[in-house]
């Protein structure tokens, strides 16, 4: 019986290795990386990595001073909306190209002839700034929250932020080593993540809903305050949105671990699409609990010392001790959530890299033979997130400034691909579908998040409140604008000449070509 079970094991295995095999060589890439994932690692590894519920928490400040619970509670489904029509859309190509490059291979593979190398480039380019920025934001909330829990419970702790930025570096350390040596791991531990994430959801909403003063339901869902000085209500309410999006970016993760996917074509776009889903359900959960929790304190909570007013919610519900604890939980899930992010980061930068879209892209698209790694990629994508960590120096809202730029750059490279299948679809030419397609609807879904990503992408330069200092500016504009002035001039001189899309790596023969139906 053993031996049966065995075989039919290997059997599975082999027929997902076969599947992937001919996908990799409709794509005309070469199988260089281990296929360890499956759907539900994969899941637990994009739900963890998202942090949607966890980052209700510690990103809410800005919804909170641009209008308050109804900015926060109210955005966050018009973000949920955005982000699962979104995902559902890249979710559609990732079936029909399930490759590492992700959104630049997309728009190789949809813009007209003229445009493909330029468009696909800048969206390769914009991703990997996105991804290399999230994982910056990954390590930011980690070490302030550190520094927070200094603050909340040691009256002798002199806060820096230099402070900030040096515990930002240990996590980035720390995570570095596991997405290294610790990477036969990754797939195992971020399981039980997953049964953390699920976990703590309701080992931190229970009491804080039991304990914690509530405020009205009308001041909750109807209330608007608007304490950023904006002219407009309207105005604070589209600001506030960034709140809302940060907890749902990052569901292009799996599209990006694709080929360490077993039965990517299909595996990947669900864990797409039923990762927003259920981060989803848990994030607006929080929102709405939080709401309740925060307003009987709510100028305290938001004035806070330690930088985050969920730990003065939390301090007031369950004491010193408990909101240790329940920061401390927070930071653990923040810290593997990081640990996701530097994975994908380096994944997009590695396939970015071996189709020659980056300087010094032969160096960075190397992988490590003996831990069949991209090692080099990882390096670059823990160092560039050190360097921005020095924002959090000289800027009191360097928060803004890291989610601008992993916003601007994440969903621009959405936004591109998915405009390119628009016209596409309403064209002639048919589409080649992958196993996972949204049918008649796909046309709609695909107009909604392009309104949505345009509107998000705006507004995130906007600074969190006026009037506007040099201090409380939000520099990402000036930040991001500079990796793309430096991209395209780095195009314009040696890029132009070394890019020409995804690099065909092999020969495609007909009997490994991809059926779809």
């Amino acid at each position: 019986m053993d031996e049966t079970k065995h075989a039919e094991a290997a059997t599975e295995v082999a027929v997902h290795y076969d599947q992937d095999e001919a996908a990799m060589a409709d794509v005309g890439k070469v199988q260089q990386v281990r296929r360890h994932f499956g759907f539900w690692t994969t899941l637990g590894l994009t739900a963890s990595m998202m942090c949607t519920w966890e980052a209700v928490f510690f990103a809410n400040l800005t919804a909170m001073i641009n209008g308050g619970p109804p900015t926060l509670v109210y955005g966050f489904i018009y973000a949920w909306l955005g982000a699962l029509t979104t995902a559902a859309s890249l979710a559609e190509m990732a079936s029909i190209w399930p490759t590492s490059a992700g959104q630049y291979h997309w728009c190789a593979m949809l813009a007209p002839e003229s445009q493909k190398v330029f468009l696909s480039w800048f969206v390769g380019w914009l991703a990997t700034i996105g991804w290399i920025a999230n994982t910056a934001i990954g390590a930011f909330f980690a070490g302030t929250m550190i520094q927070g829990i200094l603050v909340q419970n040691d009256a002798s702790y002199g806060f820096e932020r230099w402070h900030g930025t040096l515990l930002m570096w240990a996590v980035l350390l720390v995570v570095f080593l596991i997405n290294s040596v610790g990477t036969r791991l990754l797939s195992i531990t971020e399981g039980l993540v997953m049964v953390l994430h699920l976990s703590a959801f309701l080992g931190i909403l229970v009491p804080m809903i039991h304990f914690s003063p509530h405020g009205s339901s009308k001041d909750v869902w109807v209330t608007f305050n608007n304490m950023a000085g904006w002219n407009s209500d309207g105005l604070a309410w589209f600001v506030g949105l960034i709140s809302a999006n940060l907890p749902l970016i990052g569901y292009d993760g799996p599209a990006h671990l694709a080929e360490e996917v077993r039965n990517a074509a299909s595996v990947v776009p669900w864990a797409m699409v039923s990762t927003v889903i259920v981060n989803g359900a848990t994030g607006w959960a929080i929102a709405i609990a939080f709401s309740y929790c925060i307003l009987p304190q709510f100028e305290d909570a938001l004035s806070s010392p330690t930088g985050y007013d969920f730990i003065e919610v939390f301090y007031t519900a369950v004491g010193p001790a408990g909101a240790a604890g329940m920061t401390a939980v927070l930071i653990i899930l923040v810290w593997c959530a990081t640990i996701g992010f530097l994975a994908t980061s380096s994944r997009q930068t590695w396939a970015f890299a071996r189709d020659r879209g980056l300087p010094f892209s032969t160096f960075f698209a190397y992988v490590n033979k003996t831990l069949a790694l991209p090692l080099r990629a990882i390096v670059l994508c823990t160092i560039v997130p050190g360097l921005l960590a020095l924002i959090n120096i000289g800027s009191t809202v360097a928060f803004n400034a890291l989610v601008s730029i992993s916003e601007a750059g994440i969903f621009t490279s959405y936004l591109i691909p998915i405009v390119l299948i628009m016209i596409k679809k309403l064209g002639d030419e048919p589409i080649r579908y992958g196993p996972w397609s949204m049918g008649k609807w796909g046309l709609a879904v695909n107009l909604f998040s392009a309104v949505f990503l345009v509107i998000s992408v705006f507004f995130s330069f906007f600074p969190p409140e006026t009037p506007v200092t040099l201090e409380t500016m939000n520099w990402s504009i000036a930040v991001f604008g500079g990796f793309v002035i430096i991209g395209l001039v780095w195009f314009g001189v040696y890029g132009r000449r070394s890019y020409h899309g995804p690099i065909v790596e092999r020969t495609i023969l007909a009997s490994h070509a991809v059926k779809h139906g």
